[in-house]
């Protein structure tokens, strides 16, 4: 339970780490990208937490970063066929973020500091518990960004007579309402303190 607290709560890589930031700010124009990108970045987390924890012994540690990235790569790449197959529209959507997953500070975060230290049971719960977080912050970064920014969520309009706040769906909408976010989440953790 620790573990799964931390990744969603207490140690959220969206809003308390600030990791992960490039393509929560491109991609939560809505929340089905939001919630998209979450699912692919944890299918990524958990697979090479995985892979990474079964053969970090056998790593010398000279290369282990390079070795992590060809191991995370191969992950994407796996993904990225997959949705160019069965989602090809999220596909379309998440574009060149979907590859740079294989950079991304959340997935190498977590091969160097935690699968690479632990069994892979644990690696993959680890994975699951970030990706979980992760995929909750974007997801809910992009149903705020989508109802004040299209009136619509997940697609569906919301209203046709309220006004839309079109800078909500563009760049600073995004820097917007992750400083929101991450103020109002601070403010509860003072609070609760």
């Amino acid at each position: 339970m620790k573990i799964f607290k931390d990744g969603v709560a207490d140690n959220n890589p969206l809003f308390i780490q600030a990791l992960g930031l490039c393509p929560t700010l491109a991609v939560t124009t809505a929340a089905f990208n939001g919630l998209g990108m979450g699912v692919a970045t944890t299918s990524v987390l958990v697979c090479s937490n995985m892979a990474i924890s079964l053969i970090a012994r056998f790593i010398p540690s000279k290369v282990r970063i390079p070795c992590y990235i060809v191991i995370i790569a191969t992950f994407v790449t796996m993904l990225e066929f997959l949705l160019a197959a069965y989602v090809p529209a999220l596909n379309r959507s998440l574009g060149i973020f979907i590859p740079l997953i294989a950079v991304n500070c959340i997935v190498m975060a977590r091969a160097e500091s935690f699968a690479s230290k632990n069994g892979a049971a644990l690696s993959a719960f680890d994975g699951l518990s970030m990706g979980l977080g992760f995929t909750i912050g974007l997801t809910v970064m992009g149903a705020i960004r989508e109802i004040l920014g299209a009136m619509s969520i997940f697609g569906i309009t919301i209203s046709e007579t309220f006004p839309q706040t079109i800078a909500m769906i563009l760049p600073p909408g995004a820097f917007i309402t992750l400083a929101f976010l991450m103020a109002l989440i601070n403010y509860a953790k003072r609070r609760s303190a």
